[in-house]
């Protein structure tokens, strides 16, 4: 369930979100834990400033009754003028009651409520508790929360002898001004802690995903053709620097491993050239060597055509002498190829000189923009591009008219050109061999012009593939990147 619910979301914004949460709830919790606190200590102030009203009042009436041994029917006369310089002192209203909730004395005049019955239910009560009893309301006609507090009266040999009925006016509102106060500040300073919340979380979550995005671009560019795998510099002790360390003893073995592939490659390379050179050598050398043996067994100096005769052994030798030269150029060629010169060119306006040589109504041009433009030797290019179509035309089928399509097109910072023909195709099971350097499936050449097609594409960080199908024809496609 839980792997779902991130389902869709990345990796920064689950970070982002994530901090959020826990900074969100923290907030939360440290402001709401205070007010219920307050809150509390609010109600237990209230609480206890009433108690201290009552027992004030309390104190003066048992002073009152502790003259002289007092009964219920006693306390009419005895508080009749004291019971309201006790009201006055305690800014409070007082009325006694008999221990059956009946009206005694008050100092309330003309309030005909106060001289109304205590419910029987609550005078029960206030004689099986034998305490403060608390009753909470609300005096409608003075907007206020009125608390009626019940307590018993007792005479000087501790005997209940009445019900005292103090009413208690009071604004819980000011119990919370505090409380308020703590509100107005907290609410303040919350909304600029979520503020930071969100920022923080949000360049936290960035600076992650800026890393890891980095670190994944690095080894997303690993390939056994890259020249050059730069380190990751990363200094900061986490745990993103043990993945730094990890992709650099990485890219350390990958090298290692990549010049002992080179070396045995080249090794392997140089082998079968050397093969091929010998082949390509010995095939002339045969027809010289067997044109000298005949020459020289036929030779007669009294011939009349001895001066022709030795005209056409000079021309044989030189056409062999001629392949031997062209097979070394050819090698030679492959093995050294020219110093690269780059330069900013417009690749539309420079394949379509190269394409004008070959003065062909077959080789068409199209591109996806008008001006592309790329960092590149243009002897580089002229090869590639001449070995490609010359390749195409060659392929040409008998059964129908040779057509080849040169396409360039630049997606984004990549570069890509096309060259595809309907000739005759290319065997499946040939495709990896068209790219060795003795390999041809032609009747002539020596399979040198793909091989360095690709070496020079290399050399630019791209690469080249081919696609084909027997008898529909085949497209060679390259990558480059703009490197601007």
């Amino acid at each position: 369930m839980s792997i779902n619910m991130y389902k869709g979301y990345s990796l920064r914004n689950r970070v982002f979100f994530g901090f959020l949460l826990v900074c969100l709830l923290s907030v939360v919790a440290s402001s709401l834990v205070p007010y219920f606190v307050l809150r509390k200590n609010s109600e237990k102030q209230s609480e206890i400033d009433m108690q201290n009203k009552t027992g004030a009042v309390m104190r003066f009436l048992d002073y009152a009754v502790s003259m002289k041994h007092t009964e219920t029917r006693d306390l009419p006369e005895l508080l009749d003028n004291k019971i309201y310089e006790i009201s006055d002192i305690n800014q409070h209203p007082v009325v006694l009651y008999d221990l059956r909730g009946n009206y005694l004395v008050s100092s309330v005049e003309g309030d005909a409520s106060y001289r109304k019955a205590i419910p029987i239910n609550i005078v029960n009560r206030i004689l099986a508790t034998k305490a403060r009893v608390d009753i909470k309301g609300y005096d409608a006609s003075k907007d206020a929360v009125l608390t009626s507090s019940y307590l018993l009266l007792r005479n000087n040999d501790f005997e209940p002898i009445a019900i005292v009925y103090i009413p208690l006016y009071h604004d819980e509102g000011s119990y919370l001004d505090v409380l308020n106060t703590y509100l107005k500040y907290i609410v303040l300073i919350d909304v600029l802690l979520i503020l930071f919340s969100i920022w923080f979380s949000w360049v936290m979550s960035n600076n992650l995903a800026k890393n890891i995005t980095k670190f994944s671009d690095m080894i997303t560019r690993i390939t056994l053709f890259e020249n050059e795998m730069r380190p990751i510099r990363y200094y900061k002790n986490d745990e993103l620097n043990a993945l730094a360390r990890a992709y650099n003893r990485m890219i350390l073995q990958i090298q290692d491993q990549k010049e002992r592939l080179r070396f045995k490659a080249s090794e392997e390379a140089w082998r079968e050239m050397a093969k091929q050179v010998a082949h390509e050598v010995k095939n002339p050398l045969t027809p010289m060597k067997l044109t000298i043996q005949n020459f020289e067994r036929k030779f007669d100096p009294e011939d009349p055509n001895v001066r022709e005769r030795v005209k056409q052994m000079s021309k044989t030798m030189v056409d062999q002498i001629d392949l031997i030269a062209t097979v070394a150029s050819a090698f030679s060629e492959f093995a050294k190829l020219p110093e690269k010169n780059n330069e900013t060119i417009n690749l539309n306006a420079e394949v379509e000189d190269i394409l004008r040589v070959f003065n062909d109504e077959s080789v068409f041009m199209h591109a996806n923009k008008s001006n592309i433009m790329i960092s590149m030797d243009k002897i580089y290019l002229s090869r590639i591009i001449t070995n490609l179509v010359t390749n195409a035309k060659q392929a040409e089928s008998e059964e129908r008219k040779l057509i080849v399509n040169v396409d360039i097109e630049q997606h984004q910072r990549r570069v890509m050109i096309s060259v595809q023909d309907n000739g005759v195709g290319i065997p499946e099971n040939i495709y990896e061999r068209i790219f060795e350097p003795n390999f041809t499936s032609k009747n002539s050449g020596m399979g040198l012009g793909l091989s360095m097609v690709r070496k020079m594409v290399e050399d630019y960080k791209g690469e080249i593939t081919v696609k084909s199908e027997v008898g529909k024809g085949t497209t060679f496609t390259i990558t480059l990147p703009t490197n601007l």
